[in-house]
Order: C-alpha cells, then sequence, then structure tokens
C-alpha cells in the first residue's frame, strides 16, 4: 500500500490515546478505532506511522500489530486468550531437560533453575523436571496458581506476552520478565539455549541462524510491547 497520509499525531482523548492521519482516526483491520491506554505506547505507534516511506510496511510496525490484535482479538475473547497462554505451565520449556551430553545438561541447569527457584519462591508452586521428550505432569496446584496469575494480567499485556510464551515455549520465563526478573535478551538467550548448543558444538546452518534472528526480534518486539504497554497502564 503507498503511504496516503502526510502528517500523523496522537492525540488523547476521554479513554486514551487515538492515531490520526492527516486528522483520521486510524482503524484497526477490525474496523474498530486504533486507540490505546497511554502515551509511551501511543508514541511508539505514531513513531511507526512516521517512519513509513514510499509505501506502507506492516512488518516495520510491530507495535501497531500487537495494539490491533489486543484491540480486535484479545479484549473481545480475553478469557480464552488467557486459557491458551496459561497452558503452556503445563508443559514448559524450562521443565524438560536433556539426559546427555553432559555439558549441555549442566548449561540447561545453569540457566533454567534459577527460574524454576523464582518462581517456587514467588508464587509458592513446585514442578516436575523431566529428562526426554515424554509429557510429565505438572502438580495441579502449580497449574492452578500460575493459571491465576496469567487472569491476574493487565489484558493489553496479553498479546506479547501470548508471543513471548509461544517463542519461548516458558510460561515461567514470560512471568519472570513481565515482574523485572530477568531482561528480555537475557530470557532469549534462556529460551534459544539448545539451539545456540547445537550451532556451537555442530557448526552454525545459515538457514537455523537466519530462523533464529527471526525469532529474536519478534521476541524483543513482544517484550518491547509489553513494557511499553505496562509503562501506558500504570502511567
Amino acid at each position: 500500500m503507498k503511504r496516503f497520509y502526510k502528517v500523523a499525531e496522537a492525540v488523547a482523548e476521554a479513554d486514551g490515546w487515538a492515531i490520526r492521519l492527516d486528522g483520521r482516526a486510524v482503524k484497526t483491520p477490525a474496523r474498530a478505532p486504533l486507540a490505546v491506554p497511554g502515551e509511551a505506547l501511543a508514541q511508539a505507534i505514531l513513531a511507526e506511522w512516521e517512519s513509513q516511506g514510499e509505501t506502507i510496511d506492516p512488518a516495520s510496525m510491530p507495535m501497531t500489530g500487537f495494539a490491533n490484535a489486543t484491540i480486535d482479538q484479545v479484549l473481545p475473547a480475553s478469557v480464552d486468550f488467557r486459557a491458551q497462554i496459561a497452558a503452556y505451565g503445563a508443559s514448559d520449556l524450562l521443565c524438560y531437560r536433556v539426559a546427555e551430553p553432559p555439558e549441555l545438561v549442566a548449561r540447561q541447569a545453569a540457566s533454567w533453575d534459577p527460574l524454576l527457584d523464582w518462581a517456587r519462591v514467588r508464587f509458592d508452586v513446585s514442578f516436575a523436571i523431566t529428562s526426554g521428550i515424554m509429557p510429565v505432569d505438572q502438580p495441579a496446584a502449580t497449574r492452578a496458581r500460575l493459571c491465576a496469575v496469567v487472569d491476574s494480567l493487565d489484558p493489553w499485556l496479553l498479546a506479547g506476552a501470548a508471543t513471548l510464551t509461544q517463542i519461548g515455549g516458558t510460561l515461567v520465563g514470560t512471568l519472570a520478565h513481565l515482574e523485572g526478573e530477568i531482561a528480555a535478551e537475557d530470557l532469549f538467550d534462556v529460551v534459544s539455549l539448545d539451539e545456540r548448543w547445537q550451532a556451537e558444538k555442530w557448526g552454525e546452518d545459515a538457514q537455523a541462524a537466519a530462523h533464529l534472528a527471526a525469532r529474536r526480534i519478534d521476541f524483543l518486539g513482544a517484550a518491547r510491547y509489553c513494557a511499553l504497554a505496562g509503562q501506558s497502564r500504570s502511567g
């Protein structure tokens, strides 16, 4: 799509901040007004619209994309959306370890155990750890508690939280990041440990490296959205 506007602006309204192009309100794909709860997120979205050249590239507008998804998909069905995120508590990446080689066993323990230890204390839960790919049942009390934590999240965080959890495979890691326990860059290192170890051990494959780099961009974009949405809601 060619750029059809000259001036983009973020405008404070009674119930939040709206994005306007040449004075006209921007609409989401579902034709709802693109309005967000606070200035921080609005300014980030505005910057994306202002940075477009002769053509509009949606791939270069992740904050707009997350806001659209929140308005069109999350807010109308937040119960189902929360359930999808909470389901990762039953199969968290951090609970599935390799049995060998010893070097990777040690790296997983050093990288993943601290987050599980944090969650044990923070949420008063326990975890079943297994080696291999066979499913392991997490305690019912743990699943219930993590589900309650997800239920308590601000709905404007859910689109970003879902992306973090889906890419990383760990609900515990997502919650740790949202609570400031671990930075997004460090959390991506945690969830990509196995891929990076394989590359280190057997050599880097160009296609795998490109896929990992793309995952990292999406992961950090989701983390940035969560930070901006959280700042907007707290401010």
